[in-house]
């Protein structure tokens, strides 16, 4: 890469010697080309790819390693976040970098690329499988005895609804802008702050109360702790498609800090909430705890519905993009023009319809 001190552009030296010119792909600029998406937007969709469907759990790997098991919270979360600044020096550094694979591959080379490739977009895809799978299991829990008949062919209940989960979530996959996005992905923070104001109420004012002591340490359940912890802040991937996104990337690290300290709260406190209201009896999904009869309880519920929706296009984005620029460095010219939004499209839907498949199955 050569230095252009002349013409505004920072001097950028390559994180490895005569690699970015061969190695990234042709899509890629020499310099980097700022989102469009605001601040407060990319705090919005961080805080989303960070909260949601995690909220559910805590409270179990709360019960399963005792009190002090809240200290890996906070480290868990020190840790990523400190993780997450790493991936913003990195793209700070190189302005070819622009995707989580680019930095695997100024890394450890080729076979670098193809590793990070590989275990990200293989992540997100079942990520994404699981939302349709958990949609489909709880509502087939509020609606049990639903069933589905499409000419003369019985569906089960289960079935239908991941079918019906995954057209409902087609259409959030077709937006390929981060600013229109971030406003799914506020219904998502809504709809967890809704969570947990939902189990307060329920605990204040249902008659559950707080009067579980639960344990201090539980040696036994501190690897079931740490991993449920660690599932709560698996955003990574995400994260160098969010910075991109960004019109003022220098702002990242203030994003990175606000989502990660929102969060790190929500977990914590909805973890406390639970476990002082259930004690060890707290189940793997805390709203399987809550009273049915109750209308706090009944929000709860239905608010668990909407964070695997949100979060679902936010995590597919990465995948759509690395097959795009796949498609575009084979065949940048065929691709160039009005042709490329159809092939996103395409791209989405065979995605959606691939995880539909795999949810029934």
């Amino acid at each position: 890469m050569n230095p252009e001190p002349d013409n505004g552009y920072p001097i950028t030296l390559p994180l490895l010697d005569g690699v970015c010119e061969k190695g990234l792909d042709s899509t890629h600029h020499s310099h980097a080309i700022p989102g469009s998406t605001s601040f407060f937007k990319t705090c919005f969709n961080g805080l989303n790819a960070l909260s949601g469907v995690g909220i559910l759990s805590v409270p179990y790997a709360l019960a399963s390693g005792g009190w002090l098991s809240l200290i890996l919270l906070f480290v868990i979360a020190s840790l990523t976040f400190y993780t997450g600044l790493l991936i913003q020096r990195c793209m700070d550094m190189d302005p070819n970098i622009r995707s989580y694979p680019d930095i695997g591959y100024l890394a450890f080379g080729f076979k670098g690329r193809a590793f990070v490739s590989i275990t990200m977009n293989l992540e997100l895809y079942l990520v994404a499988i699981g939302f349709l799978i958990l949609e489909g299991d709880n509502l087939h829990n509020i609606f049990p005895n639903m069933d589905f008949e499409i000419a003369g062919l019985v569906i089960g209940g289960r079935q239908g609804f991941v079918i019906i989960v995954g057209l409902i979530i087609l259409p959030t996959v077709w937006l390929n802008n981060m600013s229109i996005l971030s406003y799914i992905s506020a219904s998502g923070v809504l709809a967890s702050f809704i969570l947990l104001a939902s189990m307060l109420c329920a605990g204040a004012f249902d008659g559950i109360g707080f009067h579980e002591k639960g344990t201090l340490l539980n040696l036994k359940g501190i690897p079931t702790a740490v991993s449920l912890y660690s599932f709560c802040y698996c955003a990574h991937p995400v994260f160098p498609t969010l910075y991109t996104s960004m019109r003022n990337q220098k702002k990242f690290s203030k994003v990175l800090l606000i989502c990660f300290l929102v969060c790190t709260i929500s977990y914590a406190s909805m973890a406390v909430l639970a476990y002082l209201m259930f004690g060890s009896k707290v189940q793997s999904q805390v709203t399987l705890n809550l009273p049915t009869n109750k209308i706090s309880s009944k929000v709860a519920i239905y608010t668990t519905l909407v964070n695997p929706i949100a979060k679902y296009a936010l995590m597919v984005t990465p995948i759509v993009r690395a097959a795009e620029n796949r498609f575009q460095s084979f065949h940048n010219r065929r691709l160039a023009g009005d042709g490329f939004g159809y092939i996103h499209d395409d791209i989405d839907g065979g995605l959606d319809l691939s995880k539909m498949g795999c949810g029934i199955n």
